[in-house]
Protein backbone atom coordinates (compact mmCIF):
# COMPACT_ATOMS: atom_id res chain seq x y z
CA UNK A 1 0.00 0.00 0.00
CA UNK A 2 1.20 3.21 -1.04
CA UNK A 3 1.97 6.01 1.83
CA UNK A 4 2.75 9.70 1.58
CA UNK A 5 4.44 11.61 4.81
CA UNK A 6 4.01 15.90 4.22
CA UNK A 7 5.08 17.09 7.58
CA UNK A 8 3.53 14.97 10.28
CA UNK A 9 0.47 14.52 7.86
CA UNK A 10 0.40 10.23 6.74
CA UNK A 11 -2.00 9.76 4.10
CA UNK A 12 -2.65 5.78 2.55
CA UNK A 13 -3.38 5.45 -0.91
CA UNK A 14 -6.91 3.92 -1.51
CA UNK A 15 -7.49 3.85 -4.76
CA UNK A 16 -6.18 5.75 -7.77
CA UNK A 17 -6.20 9.76 -7.04
CA UNK A 18 -7.76 9.16 -3.27
CA UNK A 19 -5.69 9.70 -0.92
CA UNK A 20 -6.80 9.00 3.02
CA UNK A 21 -5.68 10.62 6.35
CA UNK A 22 -6.27 7.80 8.70
CA UNK A 23 -8.64 8.65 11.82
CA UNK A 24 -6.67 9.57 14.69
CA UNK A 25 -7.25 10.94 18.20
CA UNK A 26 -9.47 13.78 18.22
CA UNK A 27 -11.03 12.91 14.58
CA UNK A 28 -14.36 12.68 13.91
CA UNK A 29 -13.89 10.87 10.52
CA UNK A 30 -11.11 10.15 8.49
CA UNK A 31 -9.86 12.31 5.52
CA UNK A 32 -9.86 12.18 2.27
CA UNK A 33 -7.68 14.13 -0.72
CA UNK A 34 -8.78 13.77 -4.39
CA UNK A 35 -5.50 14.53 -6.48
CA UNK A 36 -3.07 12.88 -8.82
CA UNK A 37 0.28 12.08 -7.59
CA UNK A 38 1.93 15.78 -8.84
CA UNK A 39 -1.03 17.69 -7.62
CA UNK A 40 -0.76 15.66 -4.17
CA UNK A 41 2.76 17.29 -4.26
CA UNK A 42 1.52 20.82 -4.72
CA UNK A 43 -1.53 20.28 -1.89
CA UNK A 44 1.61 19.19 0.16
CA UNK A 45 3.45 22.05 0.15
CA UNK A 46 1.47 24.88 2.39
CA UNK A 47 -0.99 23.80 5.36
CA UNK A 48 -3.43 22.36 3.25
CA UNK A 49 -3.37 19.23 4.87
CA UNK A 50 -3.24 19.98 8.46
CA UNK A 51 -6.16 21.99 7.85
CA UNK A 52 -7.95 19.63 6.16
CA UNK A 53 -7.08 17.12 9.37
CA UNK A 54 -7.97 19.74 11.80
CA UNK A 55 -11.47 20.06 9.95
CA UNK A 56 -12.12 16.33 10.71
CA UNK A 57 -12.48 17.82 14.48
CA UNK A 58 -15.74 19.51 13.76
CA UNK A 59 -18.69 18.49 15.58
CA UNK A 60 -21.26 16.15 13.35
CA UNK A 61 -18.64 15.81 10.18
CA UNK A 62 -19.81 13.01 8.47
CA UNK A 63 -18.11 10.19 6.64
CA UNK A 64 -14.93 12.43 5.33
CA UNK A 65 -13.72 15.22 5.29
CA UNK A 66 -12.73 16.04 1.64
CA UNK A 67 -10.30 18.10 -0.71
CA UNK A 68 -11.17 18.80 -3.96
CA UNK A 69 -7.83 18.49 -6.31
CA UNK A 70 -7.55 22.12 -6.71
CA UNK A 71 -6.87 22.40 -2.73
CA UNK A 72 -4.76 24.88 -1.20
CA UNK A 73 -4.16 26.73 2.46
CA UNK A 74 -7.05 29.04 3.31
CA UNK A 75 -8.43 30.26 6.53
CA UNK A 76 -8.87 27.51 8.82
CA UNK A 77 -10.77 25.05 6.32
CA UNK A 78 -8.70 24.75 3.15
CA UNK A 79 -9.97 26.46 -0.09
CA UNK A 80 -11.01 23.19 -2.30
CA UNK A 81 -12.55 21.76 0.94
CA UNK A 82 -16.00 20.14 1.65
CA UNK A 83 -17.67 19.22 4.59
CA UNK A 84 -21.12 17.76 5.41
CA UNK A 85 -21.86 18.18 8.81
CA UNK A 86 -25.13 16.70 10.57
CA UNK A 87 -27.64 19.42 10.24
CA UNK A 88 -29.31 18.93 13.93
CA UNK A 89 -26.27 17.06 15.84
CA UNK A 90 -23.57 19.21 14.14
CA UNK A 91 -22.57 23.00 13.36
CA UNK A 92 -22.30 25.64 11.20
CA UNK A 93 -18.96 26.91 10.25
CA UNK A 94 -18.18 30.26 8.93
CA UNK A 95 -14.90 29.33 7.95
CA UNK A 96 -15.66 26.17 6.16
CA UNK A 97 -17.62 28.37 3.59
CA UNK A 98 -15.08 31.78 3.37
CA UNK A 99 -14.84 35.13 3.83
CA UNK A 100 -16.70 35.97 -0.13
CA UNK A 101 -19.88 34.20 0.51
CA UNK A 102 -21.29 32.76 -2.82
CA UNK A 103 -18.26 33.71 -4.77
CA UNK A 104 -19.29 31.92 -8.01
CA UNK A 105 -18.97 31.91 -11.84
CA UNK A 106 -21.62 32.35 -14.43
CA UNK A 107 -21.31 31.41 -18.24
CA UNK A 108 -23.25 33.35 -20.51
CA UNK A 109 -23.61 31.80 -23.96
CA UNK A 110 -23.76 33.97 -27.49
CA UNK A 111 -24.35 32.74 -31.40
CA UNK A 112 -21.23 34.42 -32.50
CA UNK A 113 -18.38 32.88 -33.55
CA UNK A 114 -14.25 33.50 -32.90
CA UNK A 115 -14.14 34.88 -36.43
CA UNK A 116 -17.02 37.67 -35.63
CA UNK A 117 -14.31 39.04 -32.88
CA UNK A 118 -11.14 38.41 -34.35
CA UNK A 119 -9.44 42.43 -34.91
CA UNK A 120 -11.77 43.47 -32.39
CA UNK A 121 -10.27 42.47 -29.13
CA UNK A 122 -9.15 45.58 -28.06
CA UNK A 123 -12.73 47.27 -28.70
CA UNK A 124 -14.10 44.84 -26.28
CA UNK A 125 -12.12 44.26 -23.63
CA UNK A 126 -12.13 48.40 -23.42
CA UNK A 127 -15.45 48.76 -23.46
CA UNK A 128 -15.76 45.88 -20.77
CA UNK A 129 -13.55 47.44 -18.90
CA UNK A 130 -14.57 51.06 -19.48
CA UNK A 131 -18.62 49.51 -18.40
CA UNK A 132 -18.00 47.19 -16.23
CA UNK A 133 -16.77 48.07 -12.28
CA UNK A 134 -13.96 46.93 -10.95
CA UNK A 135 -11.03 46.89 -8.38
CA UNK A 136 -11.40 47.69 -4.41
CA UNK A 137 -13.66 49.75 -2.64
CA UNK A 138 -16.94 50.96 -3.74
CA UNK A 139 -18.41 52.02 -7.02
CA UNK A 140 -21.18 49.36 -8.83
CA UNK A 141 -24.06 49.28 -11.41
CA UNK A 142 -26.62 50.36 -8.89
CA UNK A 143 -26.22 52.38 -5.91
CA UNK A 144 -29.36 50.98 -3.62
CA UNK A 145 -31.40 52.90 -0.78
CA UNK A 146 -31.81 50.88 1.97
CA UNK A 147 -34.83 49.34 1.00
CA UNK A 148 -33.42 48.28 -2.50
CA UNK A 149 -30.47 46.26 -0.53
CA UNK A 150 -33.65 44.48 1.47
CA UNK A 151 -35.02 43.44 -1.45
CA UNK A 152 -31.80 42.28 -2.88
CA UNK A 153 -31.05 40.33 0.22
CA UNK A 154 -34.56 38.77 0.42
CA UNK A 155 -35.28 38.36 -3.33
CA UNK A 156 -32.13 37.83 -5.25
CA UNK A 157 -32.49 37.30 -9.04
CA UNK A 158 -35.94 37.71 -8.86
CA UNK A 159 -35.44 41.20 -7.70
CA UNK A 160 -33.35 42.34 -10.59
CA UNK A 161 -35.79 40.54 -13.40
CA UNK A 162 -38.56 42.80 -12.31
CA UNK A 163 -36.13 45.65 -11.92
CA UNK A 164 -35.21 45.19 -15.89
CA UNK A 165 -31.87 43.82 -15.04
CA UNK A 166 -32.68 40.43 -16.86
CA UNK A 167 -35.03 38.28 -18.74
CA UNK A 168 -37.28 35.47 -16.96
CA UNK A 169 -34.84 32.79 -18.19
CA UNK A 170 -32.28 33.80 -16.33
CA UNK A 171 -33.51 32.48 -13.19
CA UNK A 172 -34.41 28.77 -14.34
CA UNK A 173 -30.49 28.85 -15.47
CA UNK A 174 -29.15 29.62 -11.99
CA UNK A 175 -28.64 27.31 -9.05
CA UNK A 176 -31.63 27.72 -6.87
CA UNK A 177 -33.09 29.98 -9.46
CA UNK A 178 -31.00 32.72 -8.30
CA UNK A 179 -32.91 32.87 -4.51
CA UNK A 180 -31.96 31.14 -0.57
CA UNK A 181 -35.51 30.79 0.48
CA UNK A 182 -33.99 30.68 4.13
CA UNK A 183 -32.64 34.52 3.86
CA UNK A 184 -32.97 36.99 6.54
CA UNK A 185 -32.16 39.88 5.76
CA UNK A 186 -32.55 41.03 9.23
CA UNK A 187 -29.76 39.08 10.35
CA UNK A 188 -26.92 40.82 8.01
CA UNK A 189 -25.35 43.27 10.03
CA UNK A 190 -25.60 47.16 9.33
CA UNK A 191 -22.22 47.32 8.38
CA UNK A 192 -22.28 44.80 5.91
CA UNK A 193 -25.46 46.55 4.74
CA UNK A 194 -23.78 49.82 4.19
CA UNK A 195 -20.65 48.48 2.40
CA UNK A 196 -23.07 46.44 0.03
CA UNK A 197 -25.01 49.56 -1.01
CA UNK A 198 -22.64 51.15 -3.22
CA UNK A 199 -21.12 47.63 -4.48
CA UNK A 200 -24.25 46.16 -6.39
CA UNK A 201 -22.72 45.04 -9.88
CA UNK A 202 -19.36 45.13 -9.28
CA UNK A 203 -16.12 42.48 -9.99
CA UNK A 204 -14.17 43.50 -7.12
CA UNK A 205 -10.79 42.64 -7.11
CA UNK A 206 -7.88 39.84 -6.58
CA UNK A 207 -8.68 36.64 -8.44
CA UNK A 208 -12.60 38.22 -10.19
CA UNK A 209 -12.87 38.73 -13.81
CA UNK A 210 -15.04 38.64 -16.73
CA UNK A 211 -13.70 36.82 -19.68
CA UNK A 212 -14.73 36.55 -23.46
CA UNK A 213 -13.74 32.73 -24.22
CA UNK A 214 -13.75 30.77 -27.22
CA UNK A 215 -14.64 27.01 -27.27
CA UNK A 216 -12.13 24.98 -28.22
CA UNK A 217 -13.41 21.46 -27.68
CA UNK A 218 -16.45 19.16 -26.79
CA UNK A 219 -16.04 16.04 -25.20
CA UNK A 220 -19.29 14.78 -24.69
CA UNK A 221 -21.82 16.06 -27.58
CA UNK A 222 -24.95 15.03 -26.38
CA UNK A 223 -24.36 16.78 -22.94
CA UNK A 224 -23.07 20.03 -25.09
CA UNK A 225 -25.82 20.05 -27.07
CA UNK A 226 -27.89 19.97 -23.77
CA UNK A 227 -25.99 22.94 -22.54
CA UNK A 228 -25.69 24.90 -25.92
CA UNK A 229 -22.16 24.57 -26.65
CA UNK A 230 -20.49 23.46 -29.60
CA UNK A 231 -16.59 24.28 -31.37
CA UNK A 232 -15.56 28.11 -32.15
CA UNK A 233 -18.30 29.57 -30.00
CA UNK A 234 -17.87 32.70 -28.23
CA UNK A 235 -19.16 32.49 -24.23
CA UNK A 236 -18.38 35.15 -21.57
CA UNK A 237 -17.32 33.82 -18.19
CA UNK A 238 -17.95 35.85 -14.70
CA UNK A 239 -16.51 35.03 -11.61
CA UNK A 240 -17.08 37.36 -8.41
CA UNK A 241 -19.02 37.18 -5.22
CA UNK A 242 -20.75 39.04 -2.33
CA UNK A 243 -17.80 41.86 -2.00
CA UNK A 244 -17.73 43.55 0.96
CA UNK A 245 -20.88 42.49 2.01
CA UNK A 246 -20.20 39.24 2.30
CA UNK A 247 -16.92 39.78 3.92
CA UNK A 248 -18.20 42.05 6.66
CA UNK A 249 -20.98 38.92 7.35
CA UNK A 250 -18.64 36.74 7.94
CA UNK A 251 -16.34 38.65 9.95
CA UNK A 252 -19.04 40.02 12.35
CA UNK A 253 -20.26 36.35 12.95
CA UNK A 254 -16.79 34.63 13.43
CA UNK A 255 -16.38 37.09 16.59
CA UNK A 256 -19.61 36.85 18.00
CA UNK A 257 -19.68 32.86 17.63
CA UNK A 258 -15.85 33.09 19.16
CA UNK A 259 -17.46 35.12 22.00
CA UNK A 260 -20.79 32.49 22.69
CA UNK A 261 -19.52 29.29 21.86
CA UNK A 262 -15.66 29.71 23.09
CA UNK A 263 -15.78 25.99 25.37
CA UNK A 264 -16.86 24.68 21.73
CA UNK A 265 -13.49 27.09 20.11
CA UNK A 266 -11.56 25.20 22.91
CA UNK A 267 -12.36 22.14 21.79
CA UNK A 268 -11.27 22.87 18.13
CA UNK A 269 -7.15 22.27 17.11
CA UNK A 270 -7.79 25.67 14.95
CA UNK A 271 -10.01 28.97 16.00
CA UNK A 272 -10.54 29.85 12.84
CA UNK A 273 -12.71 27.19 12.70
CA UNK A 274 -15.28 29.12 14.78
CA UNK A 275 -18.85 27.32 14.63
CA UNK A 276 -21.48 27.66 16.28
CA UNK A 277 -23.77 24.46 17.22
CA UNK A 278 -26.75 23.29 15.08
CA UNK A 279 -29.82 24.34 16.94
CA UNK A 280 -28.28 27.39 18.51
CA UNK A 281 -29.25 30.87 18.44
CA UNK A 282 -26.33 32.35 16.20
CA UNK A 283 -26.01 28.77 14.11
CA UNK A 284 -29.55 30.47 12.44
CA UNK A 285 -28.73 33.42 12.62
CA UNK A 286 -25.48 33.35 10.27
CA UNK A 287 -27.47 30.72 8.21
CA UNK A 288 -30.09 33.14 7.58
CA UNK A 289 -27.31 36.05 6.95
CA UNK A 290 -25.47 34.14 4.76
CA UNK A 291 -28.23 33.00 2.68
CA UNK A 292 -29.37 36.08 1.96
CA UNK A 293 -25.17 37.35 1.22
CA UNK A 294 -26.10 34.37 -1.08
CA UNK A 295 -28.78 36.28 -2.51
CA UNK A 296 -26.39 39.57 -3.28
CA UNK A 297 -24.14 37.70 -4.81
CA UNK A 298 -26.14 36.64 -7.29
CA UNK A 299 -27.45 39.90 -8.36
CA UNK A 300 -24.22 41.07 -8.46
CA UNK A 301 -23.34 38.40 -10.85
CA UNK A 302 -27.01 39.60 -12.77
CA UNK A 303 -26.49 42.79 -13.00
CA UNK A 304 -22.80 42.56 -14.52
CA UNK A 305 -24.38 39.81 -16.88
CA UNK A 306 -26.63 43.05 -18.13
CA UNK A 307 -24.03 45.60 -19.02
CA UNK A 308 -22.18 42.82 -20.70
CA UNK A 309 -25.15 42.27 -22.39
CA UNK A 310 -25.59 45.73 -23.28
CA UNK A 311 -21.65 46.37 -24.36
CA UNK A 312 -22.17 43.81 -26.84
CA UNK A 313 -25.32 44.66 -28.21
CA UNK A 314 -23.73 48.15 -28.65
CA UNK A 315 -20.40 46.62 -30.14
CA UNK A 316 -22.00 44.27 -32.70
CA UNK A 317 -24.90 46.56 -33.03
CA UNK A 318 -27.77 43.80 -32.12
CA UNK A 319 -30.44 43.11 -29.72
CA UNK A 320 -28.20 40.87 -27.03
CA UNK A 321 -31.30 38.20 -26.36
CA UNK A 322 -32.75 38.10 -30.06
CA UNK A 323 -29.79 38.51 -32.39
CA UNK A 324 -26.77 37.00 -30.35
CA UNK A 325 -28.64 34.62 -28.47
CA UNK A 326 -26.83 35.95 -24.79
CA UNK A 327 -28.67 33.48 -22.50
CA UNK A 328 -27.47 32.31 -19.13
CA UNK A 329 -25.73 28.62 -19.39
CA UNK A 330 -25.86 28.39 -15.40
CA UNK A 331 -24.44 30.05 -12.47
CA UNK A 332 -23.07 28.22 -9.71
CA UNK A 333 -21.56 28.97 -6.36
CA UNK A 334 -18.46 27.51 -5.14
CA UNK A 335 -18.50 29.60 -0.84
CA UNK A 336 -21.81 28.06 0.38
CA UNK A 337 -23.28 26.12 2.79
CA UNK A 338 -26.79 24.18 1.92
CA UNK A 339 -28.83 21.90 3.91
CA UNK A 340 -29.72 19.01 1.86
CA UNK A 341 -30.51 15.59 2.26
CA UNK A 342 -27.61 12.96 1.38
CA UNK A 343 -27.81 8.95 1.46
CA UNK A 344 -25.40 7.85 4.74
CA UNK A 345 -24.61 4.55 5.21
CA UNK A 346 -27.59 3.94 3.50
CA UNK A 347 -29.84 6.31 5.32
CA UNK A 348 -31.44 9.66 4.59
CA UNK A 349 -29.55 12.33 6.83
CA UNK A 350 -30.07 16.46 6.99
CA UNK A 351 -26.55 18.13 6.13
CA UNK A 352 -25.23 21.33 6.24
CA UNK A 353 -22.66 20.70 3.33
CA UNK A 354 -20.30 23.31 3.46
CA UNK A 355 -18.19 23.61 -0.19
CA UNK A 356 -15.65 26.26 -0.06
CA UNK A 357 -13.87 26.80 -3.22
CA UNK A 358 -15.99 23.64 -3.97
CA UNK A 359 -18.84 23.34 -6.34
CA UNK A 360 -21.98 21.52 -6.26
CA UNK A 361 -21.78 18.71 -9.10
CA UNK A 362 -25.08 17.31 -8.60
CA UNK A 363 -25.64 13.96 -11.25
CA UNK A 364 -28.44 13.84 -13.47
CA UNK A 365 -32.14 13.20 -12.08
CA UNK A 366 -31.33 15.06 -8.64
CA UNK A 367 -34.63 17.51 -8.59
CA UNK A 368 -32.38 20.53 -7.32
CA UNK A 369 -31.26 20.54 -10.90
CA UNK A 370 -33.25 22.71 -13.39
CA UNK A 371 -35.26 20.87 -15.47
CA UNK A 372 -33.98 21.67 -18.81
CA UNK A 373 -30.68 19.66 -17.56
CA UNK A 374 -32.20 17.12 -15.20
CA UNK A 375 -31.84 14.59 -17.78
CA UNK A 376 -28.36 15.16 -18.54
CA UNK A 377 -26.86 16.70 -14.73
CA UNK A 378 -26.08 19.74 -13.34
CA UNK A 379 -23.55 21.98 -15.79
CA UNK A 380 -20.23 23.00 -13.50
CA UNK A 381 -18.04 25.74 -14.62
CA UNK A 382 -14.27 25.12 -13.98
CA UNK A 383 -12.13 28.34 -14.34
CA UNK A 384 -8.83 28.10 -15.19
CA UNK A 385 -5.82 31.12 -15.60
CA UNK A 386 -5.45 33.51 -18.17
CA UNK A 387 -3.41 31.11 -20.18
CA UNK A 388 -4.93 28.34 -19.98
CA UNK A 389 -8.56 26.64 -20.57
CA UNK A 390 -11.64 26.62 -18.89
CA UNK A 391 -13.93 24.01 -18.40
CA UNK A 392 -17.46 23.18 -18.58
CA UNK A 393 -18.54 19.69 -16.53
CA UNK A 394 -21.56 17.98 -16.12
CA UNK A 395 -22.12 16.44 -12.48
CA UNK A 396 -20.68 13.23 -12.55
CA UNK A 397 -22.79 9.77 -11.63
CA UNK A 398 -20.27 9.02 -8.73
CA UNK A 399 -20.59 12.31 -7.15
CA UNK A 400 -23.10 11.93 -4.38
CA UNK A 401 -21.51 8.95 -3.38
CA UNK A 402 -17.87 9.86 -3.60
CA UNK A 403 -17.99 13.41 -2.30
CA UNK A 404 -21.02 14.72 -1.42
CA UNK A 405 -22.12 16.06 -4.80
CA UNK A 406 -18.99 18.34 -5.23
CA UNK A 407 -16.10 18.69 -7.06
CA UNK A 408 -13.52 21.14 -7.74
CA UNK A 409 -13.99 24.79 -8.47
CA UNK A 410 -10.71 25.97 -10.31
CA UNK A 411 -7.44 25.51 -11.16
CA UNK A 412 -6.16 26.09 -7.54
CA UNK A 413 -3.26 28.51 -6.57
CA UNK A 414 0.35 27.28 -6.35
CA UNK A 415 1.72 30.63 -5.42
CA UNK A 416 0.87 33.04 -2.39
CA UNK A 417 -0.12 36.68 -3.96
CA UNK A 418 3.24 38.33 -2.66
CA UNK A 419 5.30 35.77 -4.18
CA UNK A 420 3.59 36.33 -7.08
CA UNK A 421 4.45 39.70 -7.40
CA UNK A 422 8.20 38.96 -6.38
CA UNK A 423 8.17 36.21 -9.81
CA UNK A 424 6.17 38.36 -12.56
CA UNK A 425 5.40 41.86 -13.89
CA UNK A 426 2.15 42.48 -14.59
CA UNK A 427 3.32 44.31 -17.75
CA UNK A 428 5.60 41.40 -19.06
CA UNK A 429 2.57 39.43 -18.43
CA UNK A 430 0.03 41.36 -20.35
CA UNK A 431 2.17 41.39 -23.32
CA UNK A 432 2.79 37.64 -22.99
CA UNK A 433 -0.43 36.62 -22.97
CA UNK A 434 -1.30 38.84 -26.12
CA UNK A 435 2.41 38.18 -28.42
CA UNK A 436 2.04 34.32 -27.64
CA UNK A 437 -1.81 33.65 -26.74
CA UNK A 438 -3.81 36.27 -28.35
CA UNK A 439 -5.75 37.13 -24.87
CA UNK A 440 -5.93 40.58 -24.26
CA UNK A 441 -5.90 41.52 -20.97
CA UNK A 442 -6.93 44.74 -18.76
CA UNK A 443 -7.01 45.36 -15.45
CA UNK A 444 -6.77 47.98 -12.70
CA UNK A 445 -3.47 47.55 -12.04
CA UNK A 446 -0.10 45.72 -13.57
CA UNK A 447 0.17 44.10 -9.69
CA UNK A 448 -3.11 42.23 -10.05
CA UNK A 449 -2.13 40.81 -13.63
CA UNK A 450 1.43 39.69 -11.56
CA UNK A 451 -1.29 38.30 -9.29
CA UNK A 452 -3.01 36.49 -11.42
CA UNK A 453 -0.55 35.23 -14.03
CA UNK A 454 -0.85 31.58 -15.23
CA UNK A 455 2.21 30.56 -13.36
CA UNK A 456 0.43 31.21 -10.06
CA UNK A 457 -2.08 28.40 -10.76
CA UNK A 458 -1.81 24.79 -11.00
CA UNK A 459 -2.59 23.12 -14.36
CA UNK A 460 -6.16 22.91 -14.71
CA UNK A 461 -6.41 20.51 -17.38
CA UNK A 462 -4.98 17.48 -14.46
CA UNK A 463 -7.59 19.36 -12.02
CA UNK A 464 -10.04 18.47 -14.28
CA UNK A 465 -9.10 15.02 -15.49
CA UNK A 466 -8.89 13.98 -11.89
CA UNK A 467 -12.50 14.94 -11.57
CA UNK A 468 -13.59 13.04 -14.88
CA UNK A 469 -11.18 9.90 -13.77
CA UNK A 470 -13.42 9.82 -10.28
CA UNK A 471 -16.64 10.41 -11.47
CA UNK A 472 -17.77 13.59 -9.59
CA UNK A 473 -17.67 15.90 -12.82
CA UNK A 474 -17.38 14.55 -16.28
CA UNK A 475 -15.49 17.17 -18.90
CA UNK A 476 -18.05 18.06 -21.24
CA UNK A 477 -16.54 21.29 -22.99
CA UNK A 478 -13.05 23.33 -23.10
CA UNK A 479 -12.79 27.06 -23.55
CA UNK A 480 -9.71 29.72 -24.12
CA UNK A 481 -9.77 32.92 -23.26
CA UNK A 482 -10.04 35.70 -26.03
CA UNK A 483 -10.10 38.87 -23.68
CA UNK A 484 -10.29 39.19 -19.67
CA UNK A 485 -11.10 42.37 -17.22
CA UNK A 486 -10.01 42.52 -14.05
CA UNK A 487 -10.03 44.70 -10.76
Amino acid sequence: MTTREFGDVRLRKVREHVWEIPREDGMNVPARVFASESLLEAIGEDDTLTQLRNATHLPGMTKYALCMPDGHQGYGFPVGGVGAIDAEEGCISPGAIGYDINCGVRMVKTNLEYGDVRGREEELVNALFDRIPSGLGGGGIVTGDSDTVEAILERGVEWAIDAGYGVESDLEHCEDEGRRPDARPEFVPQKAKDRGRNQIGSLGSGNHFLEVQRVTDVFRKGVADAYGLEPGQIVVLIHCGSRGLGHQTCTDYLRRIEKRHGDLLEELPDKELAAAPAGSELAYEYYGAMCAAINYAWVNRQLITHRTRTVFGEIFDADPIDDLGMELLYDVAHNIAKRETHVVDGEERDLYVHRKGATRAFPAGREEIPEVYRDVGQPVIIPGSMGAGSYVLRGGENSLDVSFGSTAHGAGRLMSRTQAKRDFWGGDVQDDLKEQEHVYVKAQSGATIAEEAPGVYKDVDEVVDVSDALGIGDTVARTFPVCNIKG
